[in-house]
C-alpha cells in the first residue's frame, strides 16, 4: 500500500499513523508517477485537485486554466490528500468511507 501526499501534512500523518503497513511516498520529493496519477484522474475527476490550497490560491489565471493532468504535474502538491494506492483500488482523501473501506476506522 502506497500513500501519495506530504511528509508534514497533518492528515496525512494520521493516515500513516492509522494504516503501519502503508509506504509514504512524499509528492514534493518523488513526484506521483504517471500511470497512477492518470488512474487517479480517471477515477476521481476534477475532485483530485486541490482547489482550497496555498498552491492553487497563488497560480494565475493561465496556469488554472490548464488541463489537470498538467497541473498535478507542475505542481504535485496541488493534489488532494492522502492519494491511497492499494492493489488495484484506489481512496482519495482521508474521510469516514476512506478509512472504513482500509479498516481504519
Amino acid at each position: 500500500m502506497r500513500l501519495y501526499g506530504l511528509k508534514n501534512c497533518d492528515t496525512c500523518r494520521k493516515a500513516l499513523k492509522a494504516l503501519p503497513k502503508a509506504e509514504l511516498v512524499d509528492v514534493r520529493v518523488e513526484g506521483v508517477p504517471g500511470d497512477v496519477l492518470t488512474a487517479a484522474l480517471a477515477q476521481f475527476g476534477d475532485a483530485l485537485v486541490n482547489t482550497r490550497s496555498t498552491t492553487w490560491r497563488g497560480m494565475d489565471e493561465a496556469d488554472r486554466n490548464k488541463p489537470p493532468l498538467e497541473q498535478l504535474k507542475a505542481h504535485p502538491s496541488l493534489m488532494k490528500r492522502p492519494l491511497i494506492v492499494d492493489g488495484a483500488k484506489m481512496h482519495l482523501g482521508w474521510t469516514k468511507d476512506t478509512q472504513a473501506a482500509l479498516g481504519a476506522a
